[in-house]
């Protein structure tokens, strides 16, 4: 079963950008794979916690994400 896992900060994409997420990647693993492997690709979009995230050592939060802090 082809399966992809997208971690995104909660609160930073609406309704229709994660059905965006799902349908582009079924849609990858269906290219790669053929029309078999649409009904049994599985994705997840989890949505971590503000502030559950750190790179370049510091935490990442949704405001800065979204530009609202530095």
């Amino acid at each position: 079963m082809p399966f992809a896992n997208f971690k995104v900060p909660a609160g930073t994409l609406s309704d229709e950008q994660k059905q965006h997420i799902v349908n582009t990647a079924t849609d990858l693993y269906v290219q790669l794979y053929g029309e078999i492997a649409r009904p049994n690709t599985l994705i997840l979009v989890d949505e971590v916690p503000d502030g559950g995230w750190g790179i370049g050592g510091r935490v990442l939060t949704a405001a800065m994400i979204n530009g609202d802090a530095s």
